[in-house]
């Protein structure tokens, strides 16, 4: 074990499923103390049992700025200090143009880029008296091409990625860094609903959908093979350890290579 994390600890929005619990667990099994959070407490609670001592589950739902900032504080004091903020947490917002709604509008600024500008503003004061720290920010390739996710997805992705390397040039002089990563078509259950739908599924009809979706993915990009949430979490743990130090302002494309495609798969 490296342990390229010991020492650290980190808060990991979204953690009970996909990306971010694959986050979370290789941030442990790197030396991190990790706090995760999301709204499924029966999944949460279970992940950090799984995880051990040095995980922990809080319930929060982050389109709340009240759950965001008690999350961090709650981070900071139970452990001392917050070195890492990975804002994963995200799903499906929209819905095609001619039926978009204000309420799809505000919901999708709530979840997708107001969780991360506010998770950005709690974080600084605690991460300042720590001596820097680093904030992660779960884009996607929806924001830096057409046709990877609906329009009010894809424009928010865009907008996060966007502030990222605005917000980092902000806090660079506290040696804090702020990058985001953008992942490909990554095997996880928000294609078939998100997490919560995946919830009312058996493991089997879960699987079965799985299997599925993974030889789809395989064929739609240059690699011929499926992103997982691991290769997202590889990514995060780059950034996060001191690997990464030298790194700001920065989107790290994760995607097989989709984005270089001139023309869609048939």
């Amino acid at each position: 074990m490296s342990e390229r994390l010991k020492g650290k600890v980190a808060l990991i929005t979204g953690g009970t499923s996909g990306i971010g619990a694959a986050t979370a667990q290789l941030f442990v099994s790197e030396g991190a103390k990790v706090v995760i959070t999301g709204r499924s407490v029966e999944k949460g609670q279970a992940l950090a049992a799984e995880l051990g001592s040095n995980a922990s589950y809080r319930e929060a739902d982050i389109t709340k700025e009240d759950a965001i900032r008690e999350s961090i504080e709650h981070t900071a004091q139970a452990h001392g200090q917050l070195d890492i903020l990975f804002n994963n947490a995200g799903g499906p917002v929209g819905a095609p143009l001619e039926k978009l709604t204000q309420d799809h509008i505000d919901y999708g600024v709530r979840l997708l880029l107001a969780s991360a500008m506010l998770g950005t503003k709690y974080a600084v004061e605690p991460m300042k008296a720590s001596g820097g720290g680093c904030i992660i920010n779960n884009s996607s390739i929806a924001g830096l091409r057409y046709r990877q996710g609906d329009l009010l997805y894809s424009a928010l992705k865009a907008a996060l990625t966007h502030y990222t390397k605005m917000v980092g040039i902000e806090l660079g002089e506290h040696n804090i860094r702020v990058n985001s990563i953008s992942p490909g078509a990554i095997a996880t259950p928000i294609f078939w609903g998100g997490s919560e739908r995946a919830n009312t599924l058996s493991d089997e009809e879960n699987q079965r959908k799985m299997n599925k979706l993974e030889q789809s993915l395989a064929r739609s990009v240059p690699l011929q093979k499926t992103g997982v949430a691991h290769d997202i979490a590889e990514a995060a743990l780059y950034l996060a350890s001191d690997a990464g130090r030298f790194v700001t302002c920065h989107d790290l494309v994760v995607d097989g290579g989709r984005t270089s495609m001139f023309h869609e798969p048939s």
